[in-house]
């Protein structure tokens, strides 16, 4: 228990520094949302007076005149209760709202991306590193650097053109257009048909993650206990996975979450180029329009799911190192 709360107190400190970074360095950024709002009301046919732009200000919250300590406690208030502000770019849809859009659509790439890779990635590693030396390593760990080397929006191009443009797999959307499925295993069919490149992309990117369960093993294969395992006839499959794997899984764990950071932002720029309707797309919108509100939401969002990642990661070692469950 001491352990549990000595992390989550740190997570803690870690959120509060987040929040306040995400208030601040988007107001650094060049441009007025308000300004850009009133501009496209202008273009729309808007009548644009004085008592418009106080109006628009105070919709927003956006009041000029307000100290900046107090829009940025006003801030972290909304956060707890649930109140993210309007978006500028969705108006008039909430912050919350417009993340919601793109949430469930990108949790479900890198959930999916996230179980298949250390699944992959685990399994490689422990067979290259028991028979490290061979054709098999050499090939596996040589074809794994080689494509988490290639950067992501260039793995998604190749998948796009190769694959997509052939026909034999969608290059964009989350689901057909216009499509009424009978019923709903159908509807799961179709969605799992339009994430396989993008998922296959992240996959692909993700690959070094071999080369950190392989060197994990090779040293666990290395300690006097797996000797004394093979002297005393202990059988073979026993060792690898029972003994080696076990251990060797524990810093992996530990990555896993530090993963979710790489993953999120890798796709982001995924889902622009299959136009898959993620955080992705929401997230450029708001750039492009400036969106204050709907930035913070976003990074907070993201920022939320990494420490949580993190802090559950803790939590899995605990209970998988024994070590640390006898720390006083």
């Amino acid at each position: 228990m001491k352990y549990i709360l000595k992390r989550l107190s740190f997570y803690i400190v870690a959120f509060v520094a987040a929040i306040t970074l995400n208030f601040f360095l988007p107001r650094f950024m060049p441009g007025d949302p308000v300004q850009m709002f009133i501009g496209d009301l202008y273009q729309s046919g808007g009548k644009i007076d004085e008592a418009t732009i106080r109006a628009v200000e105070e919709m927003f919250g956006y009041n000029t005149d307000e100290p900046l300590i107090v829009t940025y406690f006003k801030y972290v208030g909304g956060i707890f209760t649930g109140d993210w502000g309007l978006s500028f770019k969705y108006y008039p849809q909430t912050v919350t709202d417009a993340i919601s859009r793109g949430l469930g659509w990108t949790l479900f790439l890198m959930g999916t991306s996230l179980v298949l890779g250390f699944i992959i990635n685990s399994l490689l590693g422990i067979l290259v590193a028991w028979r490290r030396g061979g054709k098999m390593d050499t090939g596996v760990t040589v074809t794994s650097q080689i494509l988490a080397n290639i950067p992501a929006v260039v793995t998604a191009l190749i998948l796009s053109l190769s694959l997509g443009h052939t026909g034999l797999l969608p290059t964009g959307y989350a689901v057909t257009p216009l499509y009424f499925p009978a019923t709903q295993w159908d509807y799961i069919k179709d969605v799992i048909y339009h994430a396989i490149l993008p998922v296959s992309c992240i996959l692909i990117t993700g690959l070094g993650g071999v080369m950190g369960m392989r060197a994990n093993m090779i040293n666990q294969l290395g300690e006097d206990y797996i000797t004394m395992g093979i002297a005393k006839g202990v059988p073979q499959h026993k060792i690898m996975i029972g003994y080696s794997a076990r251990n060797a899984l524990l810093p992996v764990v530990t990555s896993l979450a530090m993963q979710v950071g790489f993953l999120l932002g890798g796709s982001l720029i995924i889902e622009q180029v299959f136009n898959y309707p993620g955080l992705g797309t929401v997230m450029v919108n708001a750039i492009n329009g400036r969106d204050y509100p709907l930035m913070q939401g976003i990074l907070l969002m993201s920022t939320t799911l990494m420490l949580t990642a993190n802090f559950l990661a803790d939590i899995a070692i605990l209970f998988l190192d024994p070590r640390i469950r006898r720390q006083k």
